[in-house]
Formats: structure tokens, sequence, C-alpha cells
């Protein structure tokens, strides 16, 4: 049975374990490193987690940790997803689209009209699964600081029901 548990500052030791886990997993679907995180001591981690106006959500599938997403706040009424993840074992079950969801429906609620995200141009399972949940590609992001990697951004308009 899968699960999503909303994350607060006393939630940092699973936040701690998700995000390594995928930056071991997927190395290059995220802008960061492993390297940049692994040193990270507990105030680091809780700090990410008190963003002001941040949502974050882990996915635990039978009680063991699978997957988490974020939403942070952008400009305006733009909201961010950020730091979508699923573990290779639980993927095909619906959990990236239960995460997505989760994060637009703190975005409406927090007075969201759109929902952006930046994603690595080569990331093509993260692409199908944003576009096959109304994500739209806009304009292209930034290159990477390695001067190769490019992102592309992406848009989905938030309506109301």
């Amino acid at each position: 049975m899968v699960t999503l548990r909303v994350l607060t500052t006393n939630d940092w030791p699973l936040w701690r374990a998700l995000r390594l886990a995928a930056l071991t997993d997927a190395p290059n679907a995220f802008k960061v490193r492993l390297a940049d995180w692994n040193r990270g001591e507990e105030e680091r981690w809780r700090a990410r987690l008190k963003l002001p106006g941040a949502y974050h959500v882990a996915a635990l599938l039978d009680g063991h940790p699978v997957g988490m997403a974020s939403g942070l706040p952008g400009a305006g009424d733009i909201r961010e997803l950020r730091s979508v993840w699923v573990s290779s074992e639980a993927r095909g079950q619906g959990i990236g689209n239960r995460l997505i969801t989760a994060i637009e429906t703190w975005a409406l609620g927090s007075g969201g009209a759109a929902l952006k995200l930046a994603v690595l141009l080569d990331n093509e399972p993260a692409i199908a699964l944003y576009r096959r949940n109304g994500f739209m590609a806009t304009e292209p992001g930034n290159v990477l600081p390695d001067g190769m990697t490019k992102e592309q951004v992406m848009v989905k308009a938030l309506r109301r029901a």
C-alpha cells in the first residue's frame, strides 16, 4: 500500500535518506550531485524542510520510503515542482503521479495558478512523466555549470475544480 506523508522539520532523517537515495540512484537526473549533499549536517537538512511556504512529501510503500517531491513558492502565482524521485523498485506503480498530484493540490491551495519545473533534457523518463501529468515544454532552461548539460522548463496551468 502506498501512502504519502507530508514532511516537517522533524522528519529531516527521512528527507535525508530519500535525498541521498535519489542522488545515488539517479546521479544524472538532478542538478546537484551526491557530493554536494552527502556532507550535510542535521541543520542543513532541516533548513530545506523549513523553507517558508514550501511543501515536502514522501511516498511510503508498505511503510518503506520510496519517493519524494517538493513544492516551492515561485514568482507571483507560480509554484515550483522540485526533487521528484521514485526508487527503481517502486517505479511503474503510479507513485510519481501521486507525488505530482500532491504538489499540485498544495500549489492550488497556496494560490498558485501554474506549476513550473526544470528537467534535464536527457532525462526522458521524467519528461514523459511530466507530459502525462499535463506539463508542457516552454522556454529552454539554463545550461548547467558543466557547460554542456541543458535543462527544459515545463509548465502546467492549474485549474480549480
